[in-house]
């Protein structure tokens, strides 16, 4: 039976209102210009850098053997609004992604923002904030964050990471030792008889649970400001429609689904992007 028209007004208007709550669902898709679209994809198609160095965003799935995580997921839905297709690019390491962006060898990354990286790339606002922490031997001196800038202290990051970037501007005593990638750097980190390991908090933690022997000393010693990132030479028009994407995800709930979906902890959402 036909509704009279206000009360078919009325069942729009609770239909839209449900939309609040179905954050990704009833989110609006803008349209993106058809030159912004060909900027992102010189061959066809969307590429995008993959860095299976940090769990928290990217592994191999188990069962698949495929890429997975909130990366890819970010890959796909951003390939999606462009209506175009993907080719995930897979690294095991952040300096190698990087480099596949900078020489354009993919359209978009996965990055932590950092000053070094600013060259040649375009962030956005960053999507998730992760930990960085510190770990040593259960039998270690050491306490507190504080005491690891110490001479003769060795510390083992990952090379290229965040990380490493950091540390390599912020240690002024100690010496840094460099794991060929993120996940190795426990190993290394043992195989080397370092003092410290640096790196991903939740990598860490794992490690530990792994081998055994091994703590994290308490608290972070640095917040890493994760982001897309897309070739400078793609253009400010690029660069916005990419950053506007990130906001929407962060606003809409994707960024937090796929954080709860993937099953991550110690990483959050990050705040809005200042306005200008």
């Amino acid at each position: 039976m036909r509704q009279p028209p206000l009360l078919r007004r009325r069942s729009l208007l609770a239909s839209l209102g449900g939309c609040a709550f179905l954050t990704t669902a009833c989110t609006m898709t803008p349209t993106i210009p058809s030159s912004v679209v060909s900027a992102f994809t010189p061959t066809g198609k969307l590429r995008a850098s993959i860095n299976l160095g940090n769990p928290i965003l990217a592994r191999k799935d188990a069962a698949t053997g495929e890429p997975a995580g909130v990366s890819i997921d970010l890959a796909r839905a951003f390939a999606q609004r462009l209506g175009v297709g993907i080719e995930l690019v897979v690294f095991d390491a952040a300096g190698k992604s990087v480099d596949a962006v900078k020489a354009e060898q993919a359209d978009i990354g996965f990055f932590a923002i950092d000053p070094l990286r600013g060259e040649g790339i375009r962030f956005t606002a960053p999507y998730v904030l992760i930990e960085g922490a510190y770990l040593v031997r259960q039998n270690s001196p050491l306490t507190d964050n504080a005491e690891v800038d110490r001479a003769g202290r060795r510390i083992m990051v990952g090379k290229g990471s965040a990380y490493d970037l950091y540390l390599t501007r912020e240690i002024k005593a100690a010496e840094l030792l460099r794991a060929p990638t993120s996940p190795a750097v426990v190993d290394t980190f043992l195989a080397e008889n370092a003092d410290v390991a640096a790196g991903v908090k939740q990598q860490l933690e794992a490690d530990a649970a792994r081998l055994g022997g091994l703590r994290l000393l308490p608290g972070r010693f640095m917040v890493i400001q994760q982001a897309m990132g897309t070739p400078t030479s793609r253009g400010a028009e690029a660069a916005a429609a990419l950053s506007a994407f990130v906001e929407d995800m962060k606003a809409s709930g994707f960024v937090a689904e796929a954080l709860a979906r993937h099953r991550i902890q110690g990483a959050i959402v990050a705040p809005p992007a200042a306005q200008a």
